[in-house]
């Protein structure tokens, strides 16, 4: 098969995740649940699914069965509050950001925002709730407003140049011969580490997400440029329900709950 036959077939993929019929809407302050939750990446493609569109559950298999990622995780995250996650490469920290988003459903259990189950949600509704930051910010050939905005003309100068400033990087803006509309090669190639993830703080906030997702966030940058980045996380997560994934201490030592993710069969909980 040719590199374009693989692309074209990939492209008219149908989509595993889909929205119920009649969605629930939901309008509150950003609760998070996890009960009970089992989730395997290999039993994906093969689930079905119930009259609502929903994915039937799969009862799990014994414990000694190697594919579960997740096995009976369970833990809340209250409104306002700063989590951390922590954990071993490849103990399903980042599985839980890409379960929260839905980009795979769950084989067992229920995740809720504000009490409701995220597969009654619009999935577009879910994920316009989520402000997410990773390891690696992409920026894209464009304007420093153009990778900040990513398209969302509802996105005011107003709000643009506020996200700015709360993330320490509006000086730096500034300072440049166009401002905000100074011009961005691709991947951000004439910025630094740090300035490139201070814009993708600046682009999470812009958006005023009730939840905020930081998975690895502060990893890539040096010692000196940490202390600015970590106090501008100080104010992205102040007052919103925000989720942590972070090896380094000096990320997480602030948070109200950290919750360690481990290798072993036995439930997930959260440690205060």
């Amino acid at each position: 098969m040719s590199c374009f036959c693989r692309i074209f077939k990939l492209l008219d993929t149908a989509p595993e995740v889909l929205s119920p019929a009649t969605p629930r809407r939901v309008d509150g302050p950003g609760r998070i649940e996890f009960e009970n939750v089992w989730f395997a990446y290999n039993r994906v493609q093969a689930r079905k699914r119930d009259a609502n569109g929903h994915p039937a559950e799969v009862a799990p298999e014994p414990p000694t069965e190697p594919d579960w990622v997740l096995r009976n995780v369970s833990f809340t995250i209250e409104p306002g509050e700063t989590v951390a996650i922590v954990g071993h490469t490849g103990a399903g920290k980042t599985t839980i950001i890409s379960l929260l988003l839905r980009f795979y459903d769950i084989q067992r259990g229920a995740i809720r925002i504000d009490d409701v189950d995220i597969r009654d949600m619009d999935v577009a509704e879910v994920r316009r709730r989520f402000g997410v930051v990773l390891q690696d910010p992409f920026l894209f050939s464009g304007t420093i407003a153009d990778n900040i905005r990513l398209g969302s003309e509802w996105v005011t100068k107003e709000m643009l140049e506020q996200a700015a400033e709360d993330v320490n990087i509006g000086e730096f803006i500034r300072s440049l011969p166009g401002g905000f509309d100074e011009a961005v090669r691709e991947r951000g190639s004439t910025l630094s580490t740090g300035q490139k993830q201070l814009i993708s703080f600046a682009r999470a906030l812009a958006h005023q997400p009730k939840i905020l997702i930081l998975d690895e966030a502060t990893s890539s940058v040096d010692t000196d440029t940490e202390l600015r980045v970590r106090e501008a996380l100080t104010r992205m997560v102040e007052g919103r329900t925000s989720i942590i994934i972070a090896h380094r201490l000096s990320t997480v030592q602030r948070a109200d709950k950290i919750i360690v993710f481990t290798c072993t069969r036995l439930p997930v909980r959260a440690a205060s």
